[in-house]
């Protein structure tokens, strides 16, 4: 029962990114949904015949205490309907940490989970530049963005996408996996462009400016040649993209400086109001909207303070020692892989500052992630050297002695 929760885990890993573009209606939801339904009907018969549960770590009881949390709100909330729908959400995505913390064994495991993330970035691109390049699009649209989803929520999702990759680019020694990790990166920045998120722009520049120097560790003659490919690039780049689209990322510095971010002041200014209403115990998970007297279609457009209206101090203090513990399982990480999970935790504290990402699988998902790169760098350091070498010496050392999967 294990092999089979784990196999359905790498199916549920793969299709988050591309979730919302495959949505089977009520009650059944999108794919990710579905799927995660099937994992779950696996996991608890798995765990009951092994007899065992893994420990849990600091994340999972800071998650667990951060759901209880949100769970009590409903006893005060100011929106009964939307608070259940929400823990039920929020039960749905957070239960992403304690399947990877259970069924991932070893690093081979978290390898195949980068896999199967990046596999799924690659459709979520690839539906992505399908929707421009229906001629209906081309001609009447600036933005472009995979069915389903929102152009704001896709960039974000494949700017995640980019350390991965890098990480994979560096650490597969089968050319089939390092094609598809070095295949994103271009993929992946034009699809990025193309639903001209200024919000997804800025962390992708976060997200590519990790995995160059990601790239660069260790193989000088990367940077010659990446610095060779970049004219191209751009140039063919510029030829690609619709022109509306470059005009709209380039209002980024107008937005900035000047501009109302698109509403966002107005909408954090509504936001704080209700916070202030409610400081300590927030007016209930799912609240927001209504806290803030904002139309149904709004949303905070920031994580902490979504987090500090629905939770009050004591949601936004739990969820930031999540963060914390994101952090220490970072510093308990070595090489590559230290600085692949630094790079793509900053490229979500990057996209949490303009969007409200706490409820999002692709958040949990990537807590997982680190939490048990984390677990794995004390466990078993040496077999987790071997999957992610930092130098040539090391890589030609696993190359030898690790079976390659």
């Amino acid at each position: 029962m294990r092999r089979i929760a784990w196999g359905l885990l790498l199916l549920f890993a793969f299709a988050i990114p591309w979730e919302y573009s495959l949505d089977l209606g009520d009650p059944l939801g999108n794919i990710a949904r579905l799927v995660g339904l099937f994992v779950l009907l696996a996991a608890i018969p798995a765990v009951l015949a092994s007899g065992r549960l893994r420990a849990p770590g600091p994340m999972l009881w800071l998650a667990l205490a951060f759901y209880l949390w949100l769970c009590c709100s409903y006893f005060w909330t100011i929106a009964p309907l939307a608070t259940l729908d929400k823990l039920r959400g929020y039960f749905q995505e957070m239960m992403i940490l304690w399947l990877v913390w259970e069924f991932a064994d070893d690093a081979r495991d978290l390898r195949a989970l980068l896999r199967v993330f990046v596999a799924g970035s690659w459709v979520l691109a690839l539906l992505t530049v399908a929707n421009f390049a229906t001629a209906q699009a081309v001609a009447e649209q600036i933005r472009f963005v995979a069915a389903g989803q929102d152009p704001n929520d896709v960039a974000r999702f494949l700017d995640l996408g980019f350390p991965l990759a890098a990480l994979l680019i560096n650490s597969e020694r089968r050319w089939p996996w390092r094609l598809l990790a070095a295949g994103y990166l271009p993929l992946g920045l034009v699809a990025v462009l193309l639903t001209a998120s200024r919000g997804g722009f800025l962390a992708a520049v976060v997200a590519l400016v990790g995995s160059s120097l990601l790239l660069a560790y260790g193989h000088p003659k990367r940077v010659l040649a990446g610095a060779l490919a970049l004219p191209p690039m751009a140039f063919m780049l510029w030829l690609m993209i619709p022109r509306g689209t470059f005009e709209r990322l380039a209002t980024v510095s107008e937005l900035l400086h000047g501009g109302d971010l698109n509403r966002r002041l107005n909408i954090w200014q509504a936001g704080w109001h209700a916070f202030a209403r409610a400081p300590f115990f927030g007016t209930g998970a799912g609240s927001f909207v209504a806290a803030a007297g904002l139309a149904p279609v709004d949303t905070a457009h920031n994580t902490a303070l979504s987090i500090a209206v629905a939770g009050g101090l004591c949601a936004l203090f739990l969820a930031s020692l999540i963060v914390a513990a994101a952090l220490w399982s970072i510093t308990q990480t070595h090489g590559p892989l230290k600085w692949a999970m630094a790079v793509s935790l900053a490229v979500w504290v990057t996209t949490s500052l303009v969007a409200t990402v706490e409820e999002s699988r692709t958040t949990w998902l990537l807590l997982a992630l680190i939490a048990l790169a984390g677990r794995l760098s004390v466990e078993e350091p040496e077999e987790l050297a071997a999957c992610f070498p930092d130098s040539a010496p090391l890589r030609e050392f696993a190359a030898a002695t690790e079976p390659i999967l």
